[in-house]
C-alpha cells in the first residue's frame, strides 16, 4: 500500500502522537491517515467547521477512553 499521507497528519495530530506511542491499532493510520485523510471525521470537521475534535476521538468519529 502506498501511503498518501493526510495534511493533517504531523507532529500536532493526535492520531500520530496516539499511534506512535501505540494507544491505538495501526488500522486507524493506515485506513484514514495515510490514505489522504479519506472518509476521516476529524479531517471534515475541522476543514468545513475549524472544530478542533478532542484527542480520543478515533477517525471515524467514535470515542476510544483509553486516550482520554
Amino acid at each position: 500500500m502506498e501511503k498518501k499521507f493526510c495534511c493533517w497528519y504531523d507532529e500536532t495530530s493526535a492520531m500520530k502522537r496516539a499511534y506512535d506511542k501505540g494507544l491505538i491499532d495501526k488500522k486507524w493510520v493506515e485506513n484514514y491517515c495515510w490514505n489522504e485523510g479519506k472518509n476521516c471525521i476529524r479531517k471534515k470537521k475541522f476543514e468545513e467547521e475549524g472544530y478542533v475534535s478532542p484527542d480520543y476521538i478515533l477517525p471515524d468519529g467514535s470515542e476510544d477512553s483509553k486516550l482520554k
